[in-house]
């Protein structure tokens, strides 16, 4: 019996020396003091340059206000729509906050938390000049982000419609301001921004893809720091922080969904 009881003994112990050690990203940055954060900064109201030339927007906010309730320093990780969830696999940073939207394939490979932003996906163009169906959008001219979220979904869904693909979002919308494109494809946010920016040349919806509100991701496997990112947010909401956020960027107030 002795024997045997050291067998399983050095069994276990073995066991556990081989078996990978569970990711706990929450507990590093406690530890490290430090916060790398994945975020947009060329899609304005989300992530961008301000005035004075520092990262601004509100996804940019919403992680400086992580960072500091981690007492931890802030590090921005400046990514691409296409280049968002392959970085947080990659563990080159460790949140993404950057207008992502949950979606049963992304769901594969990240975890979402509570939604901190209600927009819609869609297609824009001048006003007065609606879609009533996929089946419109044949033969437009639309000019989108290459490798977006928006790219895909136009190419499976409308591939009669005549997709002007750019490198980011600012070229797409430069596209579409200089008249080489009737519409531009992004979120409703983003479309907002375009219109006050650009007095004279408003947009407004004229096909609705989906509403897509944006959420925090973490990697698979990290229910803690997902646990702490949807209380951070919960905190946040009630006492009124989310909704400074969303005036501010948003010029509105937003009802968030539940998941």
């Amino acid at each position: 019996m002795k024997f045997l009881s050291s067998i399983f003994a050095a069994a276990f112990t073995l066991a556990s020396l081989t078996l990978p050690a569970s990711a706990d990203t929450l507990a590093d940055v406690i530890s490290n003091g430090k916060l790398r954060v994945g975020v947009l900064l060329d899609a304005a109201p989300w992530g961008y340059k301000g005035a004075d030339g520092k990262d601004t927007g509100l996804d940019v906010e919403l992680a400086r206000m992580m960072a500091k309730d981690l007492n931890a320093e802030l590090e921005i990780v400046p990514l691409t729509g296409p280049s968002r969830v392959p970085n947080l696999l990659a563990d080159k940073i460790d949140v993404l906050i950057a207008a992502a939207g949950a979606t049963p394939e992304r769901a594969q490979q990240v975890m979402f938390s509570q939604p901190y932003a209600a927009v819609s996906l869609g297609v824009f163009g001048a006003p007065g000049a609606p879609i009533t169906d996929v089946a419109g959008l044949a033969g437009k001219q639309i000019a989108v982000a290459k490798g977006s979220t928006l790219d895909t979904w136009l190419t499976d869904n409308a591939p009669d419609a005549k997709l002007i693909r750019f490198e980011d979002t600012p070229s797409a919308i430069s596209a579409f301001l200089a008249g080489q494109a009737q519409y531009f494809a992004e979120n409703s946010a983003i479309a907002a921004k375009v219109t006050e920016d650009n007095p004279g040349k408003p947009v407004s919806l004229a096909f609705l893809i989906r509403q897509s509100p944006a959420h925090v991701a973490v990697k698979q496997g990290e229910q803690n720091f997902l646990n702490w990112i949807n209380t951070f947010l919960f905190y946040h909401n009630m006492n009124g922080d989310l909704a400074k956020l969303q005036k501010t960027f948003f010029k509105e107030e937003q009802t968030l969904p539940h998941m």
